[in-house]
């Protein structure tokens, strides 16, 4: 698979890259953001995969993420992917709202028209862009952890208990836990998978707890001031379908902290630390 350049600046003594390639999951061109830290000739390096939240692409976190000199230090690849499929004859929502359509694809592979053709980004994000990856990059994949941001936390911690053996981590900053329970979800799954809500568990982090998947623990950092806390994100859920699974769940209640990056910098250290310790 051919990758194109976008940039490349040498940062912490890494490379941060941002690549263009033309993706047969969603029949686009699809743009990723690299971190490469320094490493020695030959070495594979672990990979730590970052989803983004509604209206965001990788340039958020690239650009305000404040990741870089933790990866350098731990050792960490950092990929972060586009949040939904962009271009021409890409459908967006009939009403140009934020949160359905571009920027905001859910990491899910629609089912419904006119979605079905473009928006798999659950076949991206699981299957293309590690391939990828693999292929053009200096990555163990046998060493892989995930996190995200609000509906990317909602992608980390569907992808990370549908293939717990895959990813050795799973955190998320602010995340929609239970998409099934809360208009943001409703929107989007109805949208993308239609009608039928069975459809939806799969697609929906306590659902899925409760039908039986499970990871060893889950980290999630949570803003007390974030807009979307008591209608949207609902992490008690999550903390109560961890308990009644004998998941180790470690939820933090940041007094004062937003939905925002600078909520995200503040604590990403301390996530790929975190990363860090699992992946070995």
């Amino acid at each position: 698979m051919a990758l194109d350049i976008v940039s490349t600046s040498v940062s912490f003594g890494g490379v941060q890259g941002v690549y263009k390639h033309a993706s047969a999951a969603t029949g686009t061109g699809m743009t990723f953001s690299i971190y490469v830290p320094p490493h020695a000739p030959g070495q594979k390096l672990p990979v730590v995969w970052y989803l983004s939240g509604l209206t965001c692409t990788h340039a958020n976190v690239t650009e305000k993420g404040d990741y870089r000199r933790a990866c350098a230090e731990l050792g960490l690849i950092f990929v972060a992917s586009d949040s939904s499929p962009r271009g021409e004859g890409v459908p967006d929502d009939p009403e140009g709202a934020y949160d359905f359509g571009l920027g905001a694809g859910f990491y899910v592979d629609a089912t419904e028209e006119p979605f079905a053709k473009h928006y798999k980004m659950w076949s991206y994000v699981t299957e293309e862009l590690p391939a990828l990856v693999a292929e053009h990059f200096p990555a163990d994949m046998t060493r892989q952890s995930i996190l995200g941001h609000s509906m990317g936390g909602h992608g980390a911690l569907t992808i990370g208990l549908t293939y717990p053996d895959r990813y050795r981590a799973v955190s998320a900053f602010a995340p929609i836990v239970a998409p099934g329970q809360v208009p943001w979800g409703h929107k989007a799954l109805g949208g993308y998978l239609g009608p039928d809500r069975a459809a939806w568990r799969k697609h929906d982090a306590v659902a899925l707890i409760e039908d039986g998947a499970r990871v060893k623990e889950l980290l999630v950092d949570q803003g007390e001031a974030d807009g979307f806390l008591a209608e949207q994100l609902k992490p008690s859920l999550l903390a109560a379908a961890c308990a009644d699974a004998r998941i180790a769940f470690t939820l933090r209640i940041q007094p004062g902290y937003d939905h925002s990056y600078y909520f995200i910098s503040t604590f990403m250290e301390d996530h790929l630390r975190w990363h860090a310790e699992r992946l070995g």
